[in-house]
């Protein structure tokens, strides 16, 4: 199939997944209101479990970005080297871009359908803390290709789960089950993304 004729070429939505990029480092330029606006509405109408949109979603800049960072490097203090230094650079991810986008879930699909589900309680809960933890994740992926498709670099600072609770904490959301911390800003260099596995090799078709 020639390039003009790829589906990538062809539908935007699909050209964003393929060029989104984890970027760790960031131009000082900063990022409008409207963008900003136009990446938590993305993010707000990603599919949820029963329709609950049990999440928050957290802006920080200026002062608040930077705490947030030192709290991320004092508490790599705590942790082994390799963790350490991974926690390390996602602090200096959060201090050098121009805003920080956090994204929390409220827990309130786990406390209201632990009460309504015809199950043991332990059950229940693993169930809709799944869904919960599903929810928030799509937002965040809505989130991420919200940014790409609008020349943005994004990159989700996976390894802050170390130190989720103490990051909950400071975000003013201790309650829900799920965090993510997403730099936004603009790329200070853009690397090719890493090689994905043949489409042949992780999928399996049933009939």
């Amino acid at each position: 199939m020639d390039a003009e004729e790829s589906p990538y070429s062809r539908n935007e939505t699909l050209a964003a997944m393929r060029n989104r990029r984890s970027i760790r480092n960031f131009t000082d330029q900063p990022v409008s209101d409207a963008d900003v606006a136009a990446i938590l509405e993305a993010a707000n109408q990603a599919p949820s479990a029963h329709n609950q949109q049990s999440w928050r979603f957290v802006v920080l800049r200026g002062q608040k970005k930077l705490e947030l960072a030192n709290l991320v490097t004092a508490r790599a203090a705590d942790f082994p080297r390799p963790s350490a230094a991974l926690l390390r650079m996602a602090a200096r991810s959060i201090a050098g871009a121009p805003l920080v986008i956090a994204v929390a879930n409220t827990g309130e699909l786990i406390r209201h359908g632990t009460e309504l589900f015809e199950a043991g309680k332990e059950t229940a809960r693993d169930f809709f803390r799944t869904m919960e933890i599903q929810s928030s994740a799509a937002a965040v992926e809505n989130l991420l290709l919200a940014a790409t498709s609008l020349n943005l670099a994004t990159v989700w600072l996976g390894v802050l789960y170390l130190v989720k609770d103490d990051v909950l904490k400071f975000l003013g959301e201790p309650q829900g089950e799920f965090m993510a911390v997403v730099p936004v800003g603009c790329a200070a260099k853009t690397p090719q993304g890493p090689r994905k596995r043949p489409i042949g090799t992780v999928v399996r078709y049933l009939e």
